[in-house]
């Protein structure tokens, strides 16, 4: 199943692009609106060639001028969870999902936990974005209703992203929907930013979202567990768009 596991908080180490900035002054990171454009449709299987081919043919409008390479500086992962038999007296299932601007979790990356809250220690219920620098927890943020699953054929779906504008990395969990805690994310309380040295974003990857992704605990009461769609945006606005469906749990 990859990274899910039990978090626990090691001994803290340097890392030098730990300055957070946690709650709505995050938001005000977050990059210019997106051009509205319908999305170009690809398996993300062919996006690095893609990628690379808008890279190095990418020039500005003004040609006989400097070269502006076109970047990845937008991610979003649509999920979708669904509930077969909770039981709330044991928080049951508990869920975790991973979402990173590299190639690996060896560095900067987030998590976010569904059910339940491991960081700084175990609490049932509720949601919460964690911040890690590998095994390192750098700080979390919690939605203010601690709910338990607790309603049979449940589906709970909601938006992570990542984006990155002026030296910021920005995760956050937005356009939630639930019957246990509503709507959540894009409040500003599941936002975290770091200041970073990222480039870019062209490191990312799903299937590195999906391996380290799953349920942690009572996986036979989740029927599914999908990584439904990913959007793109490039530094000139487009917006691409991955239909492929990743299936991280299922259960018949």
């Amino acid at each position: 199943m990859g990274l899910v596991r039990d978090r626990q908080a090691p001994e803290r180490k340097s890392f030098q692009d730990e300055q957070l900035c946690f709650g709505t002054a995050a938001s005000s990171h977050l990059l210019p609106e997106v051009l509205l454009m319908m999305p170009r449709l690809f398996p993300w299987t062919h996006a690095p060639r893609v990628l690379l081919t808008m890279l190095g043919l990418a020039f500005s409008i003004d040609s006989g001028f400097a070269v502006e390479p076109i970047t990845l500086v937008v991610v979003e992962e649509d999920w979708e969870l669904i509930v077969a038999s909770p039981d709330p007296n044991s928080t049951a299932p508990q869920i975790s999902c991973t979402i990173s601007p590299l190639s690996h979790v060896n560095s900067i990356h987030a998590a976010f936990e569904l059910n339940h809250q491991s960081q700084p220690e175990f609490t049932a219920g509720g949601l919460q974005l964690q911040i890690w620098n590998d095994e390192q927890p750098l700080g979390s943020r919690k939605f203010p209703n601690p709910g338990v699953l607790s309603t049979d054929g449940e589906v709970v779906r909601w938006t992570q992203s990542l984006s990155l504008a002026g030296g910021v990395l920005t995760f956050a969990i937005k356009d939630g929907s639930s019957t246990t805690w509503g709507d959540f994310g894009g409040q500003g309380y599941l936002n975290a930013s770091l200041v970073t040295d990222l480039p870019n974003l062209n490191g990312y990857d799903p299937a590195i979202s999906a391996k380290n992704s799953g349920v942690a605990y009572a996986g036979n009461r989740v029927t599914s567990l999908i990584l439904k769609r990913v959007r793109a945006t490039l530094s000139n606005g487009e917006v691409v768009e991955d239909p492929t469906e990743r299936v991280v749990h299922i259960h018949n």
